[in-house]
């Protein structure tokens, strides 16, 4: 188990929706947390004056569904001519955290390396998209250094998760299942919801639900997460049918809205007869709906199942 830690936030203008000041003790760095619409106010805290490494959080414009914020980590000798200048030149990002020491401790190499390693972990977990067009390459520092660097890091990756960005954190599984031959029991068996249906377009059916045996951005209740071990594709228009189901192996948080994750055990199965949309209401299958895998293979159409 890893120590228990204490933050300390100082909210200056008495607005927890504003500017934040995040300390830590016996910490020699700080960190000031703030939405873009109160950039006029954040732009005089003293923190700015300094070098230090930032990260902008946004959302990516697409038509398709994605809850993956978009970040930007950059590093500078003046955060305030920095911030300044992607105020204007960079229009995605709604919020900013940046990350200084309160010592002058930190000099361009520090924050190099403090950049490329945020930017590299990003990478490597892939909880979020990236505006950043090449990634820097790892300066070289002694090892009294990178020690001290690879703490001050560490205070960083402490503090983001409490201040809403968890881009930086491994995903926590929240549901494992055995991998095993799937059972499916009898039509109308006396037992708990199981399975998922997920409304799916062509394009993401075929490359996620298809090519990577998973499906994501899905919204589940809370309660309904430790029973889920199947998922099935109902495909949008012009199929308008369930076509496909596969086994779930594990459900992850995906994005930072509370949405998740969901990795098949086995590549998905194809129904030998489609379940069409028949008589459903319309509407039926703008959301994921919820069911048992035995009644939705024994179903001739969903509104049947759903009884509509």
């Amino acid at each position: 188990m890893a120590d228990p830690f204490t933050i300390r936030i100082y909210v200056p203008d008495g607005d927890p929706d504003g500017v934040r000041v995040i300390d830590r003790m016996n910490w020699t760095g700080r960190g000031v947390a703030f939405p873009r619409d109160v950039w006029g106010r954040a732009m005089s805290r003293p923190e700015l004056s300094k070098p230090g490494v930032y990260i902008l959080v946004g959302r990516v414009e697409s038509d398709e569904e994605d809850d993956l914020p978009l970040l930007y980590v950059g590093q500078t000798d003046d955060l305030l001519n920095r911030l300044n200048q992607h105020q204007k030149d960079k229009d995605f990002w709604d919020r900013a955290v940046v990350f200084v020491s309160t010592n002058d401790g930190l000099n361009r190499a520090h924050i190099t390396w403090l950049e490329h390693s945020l930017i590299r972990r990003a990478k490597e977990i892939g909880q979020c998209h990236l505006d950043n067009g090449n990634a820097p390459k790892e300066p070289s520092l002694s090892e009294f250094e990178k020690a001290d660097t690879q703490a001050f890091l560490r205070e960083i990756l402490q503090i983001l998760p409490l201040i809403g960005i968890t881009a930086f954190e491994r995903p926590r599984v929240i549901k494992t299942t055995e991998k095993s031959t799937p059972v499916v029991p009898e039509a109308g068996a006396i037992d708990s919801i199981d399975t998922i249906i997920v409304p799916a377009k062509r394009d993401g059916f075929q490359r996620v639900f298809l090519g990577e045996d998973a499906w994501w951005a899905v919204r589940i209740s809370g309660g309904k997460i430790p029973h889920i071990r199947y998922i099935a594709a109902y495909q949008t228009q012009p199929i308008s049918a369930v076509t496909h189901w596969a086994p779930v192996e594990r459900i992850e948080p995906y994005g930072d809205t509370g949405k998740y994750r969901l990795i098949f055990s086995e590549p998905a199965k194809k129904l030998e007869e489609s379940i069409p949309f028949g008589q459903a209401k319309q509407g039926s299958m703008q959301g994921s709906r919820y069911t048992r895998l035995s009644d939705l293979l024994a179903s001739k159409d969903l509104g049947e199942l759903f009884k509509e």
